[in-house]
C-alpha cells in the first residue's frame, strides 16, 4: 500500500455507475425473473473494462473494477456460497423512522426505480461455505487481464470484498445457534475471496459499513453495549480471516450508510475507533466530506494511526450532484493532513461508493466522472502545498 513522499494519491471506495442495461438485468434477476446469465457475464466484463478506462482518464491513481460484475457490494455472495435462501424485510434505519416526512419523501423517490434493493436480502437457512474456492479469483483474473497494457497509467489497483459483519447483519440467521458461529462461518467462506484478491496482486479493500451503520439499523433497539460487542466480534472474525495476508495489503472501509438522510442517530467515530483500529489492516477508508462526519478527522489526532498505516480520507460526497471545486477538495485534504503525523499517510478518496447496489446511486454517471476529475485536480493542488 503506497505512502507517497511526493504527492497525494487518489482513489475511491469501490462501486461506480453501471450501464442501464446491466442494471436492468441485475434488477430482473433479483426479482426472480429469468435472465440470460451469459449476457450478464458478457455485459459485466465489458462494463468493468469501460469503468477501468474511465478511472484512468479521470486521473485516479489507485483504481478498481468498479464492482461492475456484481449487483451489489455484498448481495452477490448468495451465488458464491451455500446456505442462502428466501428473503426477508431488513430493519429500517432509526434516523429515517425519526422523521416521517423524510421517510415519505424517500419512499416517493424510490418508486418505479429500476434497481437492486438491499432491503430485501436473503436469509441464511443452511451451512455457509464457499461453493467453488477456485472461482474466488474470477473477478480478479478478469480485472488483471483488462489492466494488461495499462500498467504505466495507474499506481496501484484494488478489489473489494464484504465484511462478514455486514452479511451477518443483513442476512438473517436461521441456521446457526449463535452469532459467533454465524460470523465464523462467514469469515471462513470470505477468506477464499480475501486471499484470492491478494494472490492476484491486488490490494484488498474490506467493506465494513456494519462497524458503524448497524448501530442505528440492527442494534438501534438492542442498545449500545450490544452493538459494541457485535463490532468487537466482527473485528476478531476479520483478523482471523486475514491471518494469511500481510496487513499492508489490506485497507478497511467503514461508513454510516450510503444514503441521504438525517444521520443524527449515527454512532460517533470516537466511540467505535478504539475497536476498529485493532483490525489487522494497513489503512482505513473513512467518510469526511459529508456534513455529519467531516469534523471527525480530529479523532485520528487523539487516537493516531500507526506509522505504517494510511488514511483514505473521503473528500468527495457521493450523494449529491454538486461537483466539488478543486480548491474545496484541496482544503479538505490539507485539513486531514493536520491530524496525522505526516502527509505521506494521507490519500484522497470518496465517502463511499457511487452505486453500492445496482441502480441505487444518486449521482448522474457523467457527474460522477466530473467529481473524480475534481478529486484528482484537488489532490494536485494539495500536493503542491503539502510536498513543496
Amino acid at each position: 500500500m503506497h505512502q507517497s513522499t511526493q504527492r497525494i494519491l487518489t482513489t475511491h471506495t469501490g462501486s461506480l455507475p453501471r450501464p442501464a442495461e446491466l442494471v436492468s438485468l441485475y434488477a430482473r434477476r433479483s426479482k426472480g425473473e429469468s435472465v440470460d446469465e451469459s449476457q450478464i457475464v458478457e455485459q459485466g466484463r465489458a462494463a468493468m473494462q469501460q469503468s477501468m478506462r474511465q478511472q484512468i482518464d479521470s486521473g485516479i491513481d489507485i483504481i478498481n473494477n468498479g464492482e461492475q460484475q456484481r449487483e451489489g457490494f455484498f448481495l452477490y455472495v448468495q451465488r458464491k456460497m451455500s446456505g442462502f435462501g428466501g428473503a426477508w424485510k431488513r430493519w429500517s434505519r432509526a434516523d429515517v423512522e425519526k422523521y416521517p416526512g423524510f421517510k415519505h419523501l424517500l419512499e416517493q423517490q424510490s418508486q418505479g426505480k429500476t434497481a437492486v434493493s438491499n432491503f430485501a436480502p436473503p436469509k441464511v437457512v443452511g451451512e455457509v461455505r464457499y461453493l467453488d474456492p477456485a472461482s474466488a479469483a474470477d473477478e480478479a483474473r478478469d480485472f488483471k487481464s483488462a489492466l494488461a497494457g495499462h500498467e504505466t497509467q495507474y499506481v496501484e489497483a484494488f478489489l473489494t470484498a464484504p465484511s462478514p459483519g455486514i452479511i451477518a447483519a443483513a442476512c438473517r440467521n436461521e441456521h446457526y445457534d449463535s452469532e459467533q458461529a454465524y460470523l465464523r462461518a462467514l469469515g471462513e467462506a470470505l477468506r477464499h475471496e480475501y486471499e484470492a484478491i491478494v494472490e492476484q496482486g491486488f490490494l484488498l479493500q474490506i467493506d465494513c459499513p456494519d462497524l458503524a451503520l448497524e448501530h442505528h439499523v440492527s442494534f438501534h433497539e438492542a442498545g449500545n453495549s450490544r452493538f459494541m460487542g457485535f463490532i468487537e466480534s466482527v473485528v476478531e472474525t476479520l483478523n482471523e480471516a486475514l491471518r494469511n495476508i500481510p496487513r499492508e495489503r489490506v485497507r478497511m472501509h467503514v461508513c454510516w450508510g450510503n444514503y441521504e438522510g438525517p444521520h443524527d442517530c449515527d454512532v460517533p467515530l470516537q466511540q467505535i475507533w478504539p475497536i476498529i483500529r485493532q483490525a489487522r489492516v494497513g489503512g482505513f477508508v473513512l467518510p469526511f466530506a459529508n456534513a455529519r462526519h467531516a469534523h471527525e478527522m480530529k479523532v485520528l489526532q487523539r487516537m493516531p494511526l500507526a506509522d505504517d498505516q494510511v488514511i483514505v480520507a473521503g473528500v468527495i460526497d457521493v450523494l449529491t450532484n454538486f461537483i466539488e471545486h478543486p480548491e474545496v477538495v484541496a482544503d479538505r485534504i490539507e485539513r486531514m493532513a493536520q491530524f496525522v503525523d505526516s502527509p505521506r499517510q494521507v490519500l484522497a478518496g470518496t465517502d463511499c461508493g457511487f452505486d453500492t447496489s445496482a441502480g441505487m446511486g444518486r449521482v448522474a454517471p457523467d457527474v460522477v466522472w466530473a467529481k473524480l476529475r475534481a478529486l484528482a485536480e484537488g489532490a494536485r493542488l494539495a500536493s503542491g502545498r503539502l510536498f513543496p
